[in-house]
C-alpha cells in the first residue's frame, strides 16, 4: 500500500491533521507516505496501520532501515526518525492520501453509497441519471470502476486508501464532474474512504450481515452509519424510512436529510401501479410532482433504489423527467434478479441472493409477478455462516411452492452436510428436493415449470466458477439455464410437429 503520486508537492502534516501530536520535531514535511514497511522508499512518511491480524507499529523499524523519514503512528515509538501519533493511523492515512493529491472531492460533485443491500444497483441508477442530466460521472463499484474513460472490472470491493485516492484524482483528471462511490462495510471499517468529502450519502438498508468481521449487528450498524462523517457540511444524507434499522439512524444524525418509502412516511414515496414478470409501473412522489417509470427490472427492492437515487438526483437540481429517463435506461444488471429471455412460457431468474435476508427479498419480488408456481434452486456455500443455513430453508418452504437444495460452492465442506443443515430449517423437510449436482438441480426446476410459474435459481448470480471439493470449476448459472431452456424448447417444438 504505497502512496507516492508524481508531481505531488510536499505538504505539512500538521495542516492535514491538526489534532496530531508530534515527537522529534514541531512538524512533518511530506511528499509521499506507504503503509507497508516492505515497500517504503527514501523519504517515504510510513504509516503505522493496524491491521485484524498484523501491527504495522511492529515493522516501524523496519520502514525506518528502508528510509522512512517520520511514522504515523498511534502510540510513541522507539525510533530515530520524527514521528506523529494520531489517534487512528487507518484514518489519518486515508485524509493524507486524498492530500497528496490535492483532495479530488472539493472539484467533483461525490455521492457514496453503503447499505446492506442495493449498493450496486443505486450506484449504477444515480449514474444513469446523472448521464441523463448531461454530465460526465465516475463510478466505483463492486461491477468494476469506471475513471470516466476507462473501465476496469477487475478491482477490489473494498479499495485501500492510495488505490481510492488514485480513483478519484483519475476521475477528476478526466473530466468527471460528478462521482458516484460504492463504500462497503469493509472499506469503512478499514477508512479505506477517510479523506473522501461527500455531497450526499445514501445509506439503502441495514441487515443482519457480516457480522463475521463487525462482532455484532450495533457495531455493523456504527460502520455502516460511518459514511455520514464524511458529508461536506452542506451535504445531504438519504434515508429508507421503511428500514427500521436506518429509520433509528434519522434520530441520530445532525445532517439535513431525505427519506425515502412506499408506505408514505417519507419525503420521497412511490406507489407500485403494475407488476409484470419481465417489468413494472410505478409513480415516484417529491412533493407536489409525480412521475410514472417503467422498469425492466422487478420487485419492490428495485423500486427503493430508484427513490434513493431519485432523492440524490433531486439534491442535485435533477427534474423528475430527466431521473425518470435515468432510471428507465437502466434495464437490469448481472446476476440481480437477471431474466433469463428464451421464449418460454415461464420466467426464469439468476440472482446472487445468498443469505436468508437476500433470498427472502428475492422470492417476494419473483411471487409478487408470478400467477403459478415458484421453484427455488438454492443452497449454501461451504465454510460460510452455518447459522444462515437453517434461516434459507425456512425462507423457501414458506416463500417458495418447490424449494431444490443443490450445491452452490461447498469448497472442501461435504454438500451432504450443508444439505442437512439447510433441510434443519423445514417445518416438513419431505417438501424439499435434494439435488447435489446444481446443473441437474437448475435443469429439473426449468423441466418441471409450467406456463405461468416462475424459477428462481439462487446464490451465486454473475459467478461464473464453483469450488467443489477444493477445485475450481467452470460454471455459470446463466449458461446453464440458457442450456436447458433451449433443449426445452427444442423437445416442445418437436412434439408439436409429431
Amino acid at each position: 500500500m504505497r502512496s507516492a503520486f508524481p508531481g505531488a508537492g510536499t505538504l505539512r502534516l500538521a495542516d492535514i491533521l491538526p489534532n496530531a501530536r508530534f515527537h522529534g520535531g514541531k512538524d512533518v514535511h511530506i511528499s509521499s507516505c506507504c503503509g507497508d514497511s516492505r515497500h517504503v522508499k527514501d523519504g517515504d512518511l510510513f504509516a503505522a496501520l493496524v491491521g485484524r491480524s498484523d501491527d504495522g507499529h511492529d515493522y516501524a523499524m523496519d520502514a525506518v532501515n528502508n528510509g522512512a523519514q517520520a511514522i504515523l503512528s498511534e502510540r510513541l515509538l522507539p525510533v530515530s526518525v520524527p514521528t506523529c501519533i494520531v489517534e487512528d493511523t487507518r484514518e489519518a492515512y486515508g485524509r493524507i492520501c486524498h492530500a497528496l493529491v490535492d483532495d479530488p472531492c472539493k472539484d467533483m460533485i461525490v455521492t457514496g453509497i453503503t447499505g446492506t443491500h442495493g449498493k450496486t444497483t443505486t450506484a449504477m441508477l444515480l449514474s444513469s441519471v446523472i448521464e441523463a442530466a448531461s454530465h460526465t460521472v465516475g463510478i466505483g463499484s463492486s461491477l468494476g470502476y469506471c475513471d470516466g474513460r476507462k473501465v476496469d472490472e477487475q478491482v477490489s470491493t473494498a479499495p485501500s486508501a492510495p488505490e481510492f485516492a488514485r480513483w478519484m484524482s483519475n476521475m477528476r483528471s478526466n473530466e468527471c464532474n460528478f462521482a458516484v462511490v460504492e463504500a462497503n462495510s469493509e472499506g469503512l471499517a478499514r477508512h479505506s474512504f477517510a479523506g473522501m468529502q461527500l455531497d450526499a450519502a445514501i445509506i439503502t438498508n441495514v441487515r443482519r450481515a457480516h457480522l463475521d468481521l463487525h462482532g455484532s449487528l450495533r457495531a455493523y450498524r456504527e460502520i455502516k452509519q460511518r459514511i455520514l462523517s464524511y458529508l461536506k457540511p452542506s451535504g445531504v444524507a438519504v434515508i429508507n424510512m421503511d428500514d427500521p434499522a436506518t429509520r433509528f439512524i434519522v434520530k441520530e444524525i445532525k445532517t439535513p436529510a431525505l427519506t425515502i418509502g412506499l408506505q408514505g412516511n417519507a419525503d420521497i414515496t412511490a406507489t407500485i401501479l403494475e407488476k409484470h414478470p419481465s417489468e413494472q409501473t410505478f409513480l415516484i412522489t417529491a412533493g407536489s410532482e409525480s412521475i410514472p417509470v417503467r422498469s425492466k427490472v422487478i420487485g419492490s427492492g428495485h423500486v427503493y433504489n430508484c427513490l434513493a437515487a431519485t432523492a440524490v438526483g433531486l439534491v442535485y437540481g435533477f427534474d423528475l423527467s430527466t431521473i425518470a429517463r435515468g432510471l428507465e435506461r437502466v434495464t437490469g444488471l448481472p446476476g440481480r434478479l437477471e431474466r433469463i429471455e428464451a421464449g418460454a412460457p415461464f420466467a426464469t431468474y439468476v440472482d446472487a441472493a445468498s443469505t436468508s435476508d437476500t433470498l427472502s427479498a428475492a422470492l417476494h419480488s419473483v411471487k409478487q409477478s408470478t400467477k403459478g408456481r415458484v421453484f427455488c434452486v438454492y443452497g449454501a456455500d461451504g465454510h460460510g455462516d452455518t447459522e444462515e443455513r437453517p434461516l434459507l430453508g425456512r425462507v423457501v418452504e414458506k416463500y417458495a411452492d418447490v424449494g431444490v437444495i443443490t450445491a452452490t460452492s461447498p469448497g472442501t465442506e461435504d454438500q451432504n452436510q450443508i444439505a442437512h443443515d439447510i433441510l434443519d430449517g423445514y417445518e416438513r423437510p419431505a417438501r424439499a428436493q435434494m439435488m447435489p449436482d446444481r446443473a441437474r438441480a437448475i435443469g429439473w426446476a426449468i423441466f418441471q415449470a409450467e406456463p405461468g410459474d416462475s424459477v428462481l435459481i439462487a446464490g451465486r448470480g454473475d459467478a461464473n466458477q464453483q469450488i467443489v471439493d477444493g477445485q475450481k470449476i467452470d460454471f455459470d448459472d446463466r449458461q446453464v439455464a440458457r442450456f436447458f431452456l433451449h433443449e426445452l424448447g427444442e423437445r416442445r417444438s418437436f412434439r408439436n410437429t409429431a
